[in-house]
């Protein structure tokens, strides 16, 4: 008979300190203001529900695998290419946005990119209708902007670091 772990669930679950929640709030507060103008002044403005995500990601769990910037710079920019050639391919029908989710999947996992948000990148663009431009700004924009953000906070807040590798 197997025996049962009298761990709970929450055992499982990172703990933060008050002075990470804070950081990782004053951080994401900045790093999302500037990239919600980013996104109204491209004129598209839904992009910044993915860079939220990705927000969560590189100040909520900096040292994640998925937060370094070869997968935020590397995933949101395939999730955009993607969106943007079946998009303009083959339109914005339900099976278009399940192609572009599925196939960035893939593109990611062969690039060893995985960001998670970008899914949803892929899934705003093809949405939104997207054009070209989508590639630059604001998705290439904004990622290396909260990258470069997240690099300057975490490395002048004390015991915080970012990014844990580069490639």
């Amino acid at each position: 008979m197997a025996r049962r772990s009298h761990r709970k669930g929450c055992d499982f679950q990172p703990k933060f300190s008050s002075t990470q929640m804070l950081l990782s709030w004053a951080g994401s507060f900045l790093g999302i203001g500037l990239l919600a103008y980013l996104s109204v002044d491209s004129k598209y403005p839904l992009i910044a529900a993915p860079m939220g995500a990705t927000s969560v990601l590189v100040f909520g769990v900096p040292h994640s695998p998925l937060a370094q910037p070869r997968n935020v710079i590397g995933g949101n920019f395939i999730g955009a290419f993607v969106s943007v050639a079946l998009g303009q391919s083959f339109g914005t029908a339900p099976w278009v946005m399940a192609m572009a989710v599925s196939t960035t999947i893939v593109l990611m996992k062969i690039t060893r990119t995985v960001h998670p948000p970008s899914g949803a990148v892929a899934l705003v663009g093809v949405m939104s209708e997207v054009s070209w431009d989508f590639l630059f700004a604001p998705v290439l924009a904004g990622s290396v902007l909260i990258v470069v953000w997240t690099y300057v906070f975490n490395n002048l807040s004390p015991g915080r670091s970012y990014p844990t590798h580069w490639l």
